[in-house]
């Protein structure tokens, strides 16, 4: 959510943001919520004026009872007061909750860097790291590997949950759980404070950190209760923040967790009918860091360099995708995406992101530093350290052996005991 402020004061800078991100439509809304706004502040000087006028009025009873004088018409006076109080400030709140509303809808300013482009076709390649590998046989899927091993198995999962889950087995299984261990020490070693957060969040969280369609299309919710099931660990992670003020000298918060995560994943992507790319239930390790402004593009390439990393060392083919202006989603100032190189499709494809959300979430959460006195908003990142479901596909896939056995990179083996998956 951005600063009212600067629909006060430079609405056109808003709009023009808007059109950059292809949003059109949205530009009714910045008119919409400057005049709300206006109504607003008419409302907050009427009420001000009427906790004042009462004070005042207080006071003059407390003298006229010193002086011993007729006070009946102040007491009066007085006790009509909250009365309107309450109906002024009454009307202020709802037109507060409808400019809220509106303000939720307006995008984040995106970063100047930021490329300009319609949808996802524009997204520009920063760089290429790993050269994909050359088979001298048939290349398989990781659904094929996996099963023809025993160690995939999603007939049954249809069965037990449904399209979208899956069961892993033997050393498949442990492989995930290798990666989980991998993505946990890699971070304690940058000096990242290891959390295991709650699986579930409240409502007021979860508006924090997505838009009302996001939570439509993405999100579980607990029947009857004010609880939802994470999409990602960076949900409980920043939201562990809320309504807080962070003295400038414990800054960076630097924090990793390792979580469960689930998702509808209702919309144009939808859900593999075999796979393990797109799922409701995958392991996820994030990584979240809350810092001075000043500081958070400095953290946005610490952390950039940190996927890099962590993918050189597992071996895996890789580029960095910037995302363009209409494919950034609203909270978002800049981001981009690290994807794999898929020796069965001969493409690249999502395997994390790193995002800036600048203050936009820290606004929604109320995130604040103090300084010396002074009391200003937070920046928030976050980054995919490892989905741990999509990096399997990318190791079976790359590494897989003629026989249909799986090479383990050498970074992994110190957690499986140097096997090769499905060599006996």
């Amino acid at each position: 959510m951005i600063d009212i402020k600067l629909i006060r004061e430079n609405p056109e800078l808003v709009k023009k943001n808007i059109k950059k991100k292809f949003q059109n439509e949205k530009l009714i809304l910045v008119d919409k919520v400057k005049k709300l706004d206006e109504g607003w502040r008419k409302l907050k000087y009427k009420e001000d004026n009427l906790r004042s006028e009462r004070n005042k009025i207080s006071e003059q009873i407390n003298q006229a009872k010193k002086q011993k004088k007729d006070a009946s018409k102040l007491i009066k006076k007085a006790k009509a007061i909250p009365e309107e109080i309450e109906r002024v400030s009454g009307k202020r709140k709802k037109l507060e909750e409808e400019i809220n509303q509106i303000m939720y809808k307006i995008p984040n300013i995106i970063h100047k860097s930021v490329p300009i482009g319609k949808d996802d076709s524009k997204n520009v390649e920063i760089k290429k790291i790993g050269k994909p590998k050359k088979f001298s046989f048939p290349v398989k899927g990781h659904v094929e590997l996996g099963e023809k091993l025993g160690m995939l198995d999603f007939d049954v999962s249809a069965k037990v949950s449904g399209k979208g889950f899956y069961y892993l087995k033997g050393d498949l299984a442990l492989l995930n759980m290798a990666l989980i261990n991998f993505a946990r020490d890699y971070m304690i070693k940058q000096d990242f404070e290891y959390v295991e957060p709650p699986l579930m969040i409240r409502g007021e969280i979860l508006r924090g950190v997505y838009s009302n369609k996001e939570i439509d299309a993405m999100v579980y919710k607990v029947d009857g209760e004010d609880l939802y099931l994470i999409a990602t660990a960076e949900h409980p992670l920043i939201g562990q923040f809320i309504d807080k003020t962070i003295n400038e000298d414990n800054l960076p918060i630097k924090q990793t967790g390792y979580s469960m995560c689930f998702r509808k994943e209702i919309g144009s992507h939808g859900i593999d009918e075999k796979g393990l790319f797109r799922t409701h239930q995958f392991n996820k390790q994030e990584m979240i860091v809350i810092c001075e402004p000043s500081e958070s593009y400095k953290w946005y390439d610490e952390m950039l360099k940190m996927s890099v990393d962590i993918f050189k060392a597992l071996e895996i083919p890789i580029r960095v995708l910037e995302i363009c202006s209409g494919d950034l989603a609203d909270l978002k100032a800049k981001s981009c995406d690290i994807e794999f190189w898929s020796s069965r499709q001969k493409k690249y494809s999502e395997m994390g992101s790193l995002t800036n959300m600048e203050e936009a979430q820290a606004r929604r959460l109320n995130i604040k530093i103090e300084d010396k006195g002074k009391r200003y908003f937070a920046h928030t990142l976050n980054n995919t350290v490892l989905a741990t479901s999509r990096v399997l596909v990318a190791l079976m896939e790359n590494n897989q052996q003629k026989d249909g056995s799986i090479k383990i990179p050498k970074v992994l083996q110190k957690y499986l005991g140097g096997k090769v998956i499905g060599k006996k």
